[in-house]
């Protein structure tokens, strides 16, 4: 059952969170190990191979995971809700193990905050990985007396760990990608779908159509935008998707989500960038048109 988190006597909570975000809850956090609403935050997130594009490089789904960039507002403090998001990938991370996440709010107002972080490398704080921007509001305050998450535990690293879409449940229909209609295992705490799944879903339809525009499976994507719409209330969610190459190779793709248990309500809508690690690539610049 999808509630929201606010439904409920309020000396209960923290319980309530605790239920919507340990394993048998919203996948998100705990399938990743992202360390999520410690007392003190590490702001830490292991990469493993599940992580990585065939070329190596980092997806840009666990990134925006690690650094949702929600107003800089945490669930500790409010129930915030993501209005749009930017990821910046300035290095693939072919070799990195571990990521940093270094936050800072820019602003936060009575309902509306800004905010941005750096993506590092854990092991050398120097190097940076990717940068992040975003918007987000506030849709409630937290109570106080803040109660700590447990850390999930440590997935092994193993050659048959699943693809991410396939852990979250996106599917490649005939007609598109597509994310099962909502419960406790995609929702918010707003009782909405997460800003995880959409990722996830976003990124495997985007990257599909940029490998067939360059015509290689090894293509790495650099800049990540998105703007979430409204609330994903009901699914089935469906992505529709169309992309352009142009003449240096670089692929650009643009993706919405849509709420087909609403009447294909946009849930979210956005555009990546991708370059192909190949020497040849198509320079037409053709627009392929809809690819649903």
């Amino acid at each position: 059952m999808v509630r929201d988190i606010r439904e409920g006597p309020t000396e209960e909570y923290w319980d309530r969170l605790r239920q919507m975000m340990g394993p048998g809850g919203l996948i998100t956090y705990w399938y990743l190990g992202r360390a999520f609403n410690q007392a003190e935050d590490p702001d830490t997130l292991r990469l493993r191979r599940d992580m990585r594009n065939s070329a190596g490089g980092i997806m840009a789904a666990p990134l925006a995971i690690a650094a949702p960039e929600t107003g800089g507002w945490r669930d500790r403090d409010a129930v915030p809700v993501p209005v749009t998001y930017g990821l910046h990938i300035i290095d693939d991370a072919n070799d990195v193990t571990e990521i940093r996440v270094s936050r800072h709010t820019v602003r936060r107002g009575g309902r509306m905050g800004f905010s941005r972080s750096e993506i590092t490398d854990a092991a050398d704080p120097s190097r940076l990985i990717a940068v992040t921007t975003g918007v987000g509001i506030k849709l409630g305050d937290a109570p106080p007396s803040f109660r700590p998450i447990d850390a999930p535990p440590e997935m092994p690293d193993t050659a048959d760990l699943p693809a991410l879409h396939v852990v979250f449940g996106a599917r490649r229909d005939s007609d598109g990608w597509r994310l099962p209609a909502l419960t406790s295992r995609l929702a918010s705490t707003s009782a909405s779908l997460h800003l995880g799944p959409i990722h996830v879903v976003f990124e495997a339809a985007a990257t599909e159509l940029a490998a067939q525009l360059a015509g290689t499976d090894t293509v790495q994507v650099q800049d990540w935008d998105i703007h979430f719409v409204g609330p994903g209330r009901t699914g089935p969610f469906l992505v529709d998707t169309d992309g352009w190459i142009g003449a240096d190779g670089r692929v650009a793709i643009r993706f919405t989500l849509l709420d087909e248990g609403r009447d294909g309500a946009v849930v979210a809508a956005g555009v990546a960038a991708f370059r192909a690690r190949r020497e040849t690539i198509p320079t037409d610049g053709h627009d392929p048109g809809d690819h649903r």
